[in-house]
């Protein structure tokens, strides 16, 4: 008779892959996508706000909803957007940004500080001598 034993190890473990943070990406860093709809959606718990987010169709099909990060924004129905991956924390099921600065989705308007995460061109030290 074979015991519990032998029969949980005769057979070789199954690794599960582990699920990625953005798998709508499909392994790539970005994806163009199309504006569905823009609206506002409140924070987890602690937090309380109206963030900013926009319903997109990615090029591949896929709908997902994404952050609109810095103040203020220009996005309406049919704006193009170029996605990526990267959470935001206190938004349930939100888990890619658009990029500033690219397509229709224009930079933050005088912005001095981390400039390049929110499109703005141009040198730091134009930046800081203005």
């Amino acid at each position: 008779m074979i015991t519990k034993n032998q029969l949980a190890f005769s057979y070789p473990r199954i690794f599960f892959k582990k699920k990625g943070n953005s798998p709508r990406l499909y392994s790539s860093p970005q994806k163009k996508g199309t504006v569905l709809k823009v609206l506002e959606q409140s924070p987890k718990k602690p937090n309380s706000a109206k963030r900013k987010v926009a319903k997109v169709r990615l090029s591949t099909g896929d709908r997902v909803t994404c952050h609109l990060p810095g103040i203020g924004h220009n996005l309406q129905q049919h704006s193009v957007v170029l996605v990526q991956g990267g959470r935001c924390q206190d938004l349930i099921g939100v888990r890619y940004k658009p990029i500033r600065g690219l397509f229709d989705f224009l930079p933050v308007q005088g912005r001095k500080t981390r400039p390049s995460k929110y499109g703005v061109k141009g040198n730091s030290k134009e930046m800081k001598n203005k």
